[in-house]
């Protein structure tokens, strides 16, 4: 069997969820490629030429891959894609995007949001917002998936570099255009990969005393700023901030949970958080249920406490 992982990056570097995917690929078969759909995208290919466990690299250079279009992208992989077993992609905004039109025109069912895999045809998936894990089996030629990152380490970046394959691009199908993109500059680790996320809810008010109370903290830990879909409805952060089902499932090694109740929607995308830490005045919400240690009173008074205790 050989497998497809279709490669998230930024044309000059591999992002991590390519590195889960890749993790994920290695516990079906070892024989792996990764496509780079991109423009001017030869740095991309380098690192990915570098993963451990990626037998070949196939670069899809074009100008109609400048913003990595689902239609176009989608376009590329579906013809090449009867030369492999799996065909993965991380479940991220993009693979979202992505695999679904792939799985479709192959005429196959996509298995979503894989968290294990038991055999090459079994997967496990979460369904009901993680509260029940579903075992599929798919009895598709081709298996189109999508994984869940924080369910696989990262693949080292130090392998002994595969060799890198130019494939013809695509049809540049003109169906959309990206016409406006506006990017969060921070010097904070990225949300979905940081070993501590401070995430703030609707208790915080305000969008100035969200960034009042939670920066310094954020700052003093090294961590990267959350937030739950109330505070993000509430206009107190932008939506990329958003931890939760309909959001970003991140799984760090320590996550504070901020004046935020601990609905089932939340709770799906930060539950698997290594330790969690909840401060909320109400003593009966839904989020101490799953805390590993939980503060019960006025978050304007414990969280400056807290910044002050860590000097």
């Amino acid at each position: 069997m050989t497998i497809l992982v279709i490669a998230e990056h930024d044309h000059a570097t591999l992002k991590t969820a390519t590195l889960n995917a890749v993790t994920a690929a290695r516990q079906i078969d070892d024989l792996i490629h990764v496509l780079i759909a991109g423009c001017g995208c030869g740095a991309a290919a380098a690192a990915a030429a570098k993963v451990d466990g990626v037998a070949k690299v196939l670069v899809a250079d074009a100008a109609h891959y400048a913003d990595q279009g689902a239609e176009n992208v989608a376009a590329l992989i579906s013809p090449i894609a009867a030369a492999y077993s799996h065909v993965l992609a991380p479940a991220s905004s993009s693979g979202k995007n992505v695999m679904p039109r792939v799985a479709a025109s192959l005429d196959v069912a996509q298995v979503s949001d894989i968290v294990a895999i038991e055999a090459a045809d079994t997967f496990v998936r979460p369904t009901y917002a993680g509260n029940v894990m579903t075992t599929v089996k798919s009895i598709d030629a081709i298996k189109v998936l999508t994984v869940r990152t924080t369910a696989f380490e990262a693949a080292s970046g130090r392998g002994e570099g595969a060799p890198i394959e130019a494939l013809p691009p695509g049809p540049d199908l003109g169906l959309s255009k990206v016409v406006g993109r506006e990017v969060t500059k921070s010097a904070r680790p990225e949300l979905s990969a940081a070993r501590i996320v401070v995430s703030g809810g609707r208790g915080l008010g305000s969008r100035e005393q969200f960034h009042a109370l939670l920066d310094p903290l954020a700052d003093k830990l090294g961590a990267a700023l959350g937030a739950s879909r109330a505070a993000v409805d509430a206009g107190y952060v932008p939506n990329d901030y958003q931890v939760g089902q309909t959001g970003k499932i991140v799984a760090p090694q320590v996550y504070f949970a901020i004046g935020i109740s601990g609905a089932i929607q939340h709770l799906a995308g930060m539950k698997d958080a290594k330790v969690i830490v909840a401060i909320n005045k109400d003593p009966e919400a839904p989020i101490f249920a799953v805390a590993d240690y939980g503060l019960a009173g006025d978050l304007f008074e414990i969280v400056p406490q807290l910044v002050g205790a860590l000097g």
